[in-house]
């Protein structure tokens, strides 16, 4: 397939920089600008039935990321003990579009350079002090215990709580475009609100079924049969134990809800169920987003394929990893590569999760699972190489996937050395 933006521009096209640095083109006999090169016609074409795979969708998005990308690289020192409060007065201080440059990441004290794998432990590390919900910033989501929502609170809880979402937006904007993996996701809801498209009350059930089966029979009942019903175009909110009416439009609390607006009602309760109390909130973390990057360059994705992108593959699967890997002075019939791969299907998905984060950075695999594991010069497979003394613990290059296993002497060592490793030596054993 032909790359994307090869060759001259259409007729009556321009490119141009924006003052930050971004390019965009000029059509001129519309009279329109957009981020998307028109020169991807012809890759578009090839797509069958206008569907594009998740595969397609991906490489436009690099491509648009990799030919925006500016020379050196831009240095952060965060102190690992202190990462979420260091993390933010950098980004914050950094003009924005040099968060587009090769980002070198340096914990104060820690020795070791920064290929990229200690920039995959920061964009891990960060994402999951920032969604703590003891810093009031996020919140879970109703009947859910890892899925994440705005806290409406966060004005009552956070002093500056604004300079914050502005700063978590920039970072997400950061590891999109860099490639790097967060910790938890944000709700299916959120994606889709970050890609400026309508919600519906199948978005409403995936995070709250009760609330969404109320909506559901409010659509699909005749509410003149059920004359003592008042519902009004208002609704209750609690911030922090204290309730307080909020009309979902103008004089709402005295328009009632009949057969006539229902769907009106419905619509605009789904809309103040994303958005209540979290407007100034979003807005922020949207306009922190598009300082780093425009949110056009993500126009071709879903919210499922958003979550992707930033999320990765959860679940391991151990027998892709034993596919996608490479061997140093080791060969796959050595004893200690077969206990190895005993040990890994021996652990439990956390311990499993560790080790993968302590050879690579983070914990979360690509799209493409093992097969698609980047290091510090591109794609980079899981690397098993034996160096070391039986009585040392195994050391990992994140940098370059790799992990130094010495030639234990059984199998049992070789089990008690790797949870030691992995369990209690953050930051150490790792380069």
């Amino acid at each position: 397939m032909r790359r994307v933006g090869e060759g001259p521009l259409p007729d009556g096209w321009d490119m141009a920089t924006t003052e930050e640095g971004v390019r965009y083109f000029i059509d001129h006999k519309n009279k329109t600008t957009t981020y998307q090169d028109p020169r991807e016609g012809s890759s578009e074409s090839q797509q069958s039935n206008g569907k594009k795979s998740f595969k397609w969708k991906y490489e436009q998005f690099r491509y648009l990321c990799q030919s925006n990308a500016m020379n050196q690289y831009v240095k952060i020192n965060v102190r690992r003990q202190n990462v979420f409060a260091d993390s933010f007065l950098e980004i914050m201080k950094i003009p924005a579009h040099d968060l587009r440059r090769r980002l070198y990441i340096h914990y104060k004290g820690e020795e070791g350079l920064d290929y990229g794998g200690v920039a995959r432990e920061w964009f891990f590390m960060v994402s999951r002090e920032v969604l703590n919900p003891n810093y009031g910033l996020f919140k879970y989501m109703a009947q859910s215990n890892y899925q994440m929502e705005i806290n409406p609170a966060s004005k009552l809880i956070l002093d500056d709580h604004l300079r914050y979402f502005q700063f978590f937006g920039r970072f997400i904007a950061m590891a999109l475009y860099h490639g790097k993996l967060i910790d938890t996701g944000f709700s299916l809801p959120f994606y889709k609100k970050m890609l400026r498209r309508n919600l519906c009350l199948r978005d409403i059930k995936l995070v709250d079924e009760e609330w969404a089966q109320t909506m559901t029979w409010v659509r699909d009942n005749d509410l003149e049969e059920y004359p003592d019903l008042e519902m009004w175009f208002s609704t209750d909110q609690e911030i922090l134990g204290e309730i307080e009416s909020v009309d979902l439009k103008e004089g709402g609390s005295e328009i009632r809800v009949v057969a006539s607006n229902k769907l009106e009602y419905i619509q605009l309760m789904i809309d103040w169920r994303f958005t209540r109390g979290v407007k100034e909130q979003s807005d922020r973390f949207l306009e922190g987003f598009s300082e780093v990057i425009p949110i056009e360059w993500l126009q071709y994705f879903d919210e499922r394929e958003l979550e992707m992108m930033l999320c990765g593959i959860h679940k391991i699967d151990i027998d892709d990893w034993k596919r996608n890997y490479h061997l140093k002075n080791y060969t796959a019939s050595s004893k200690q590569i077969i206990w190895f791969w005993e040990i890994v299907r021996e652990f439990s998905d956390d311990d499993q999760a560790k080790l993968l984060s302590f050879v690579t950075g983070t914990c979360r695999l690509p799209y493409g699972g093992f097969e698609e594991l980047i290091g510090s010069n591109g794609p980079q497979k899981f690397v098993i190489e034996k160096v070391g003394k039986d009585d040392q613990l195994p050391r990992s290059h994140t940098c370059f996937n790799r992990l130094d296993l010495p030639p234990y002497k059984s199998k049992a060592i070789m089990k008690e050395k790797l949870l030691l490793a992995i369990r209690e030596t953050e930051g150490f054993g790792q380069e």
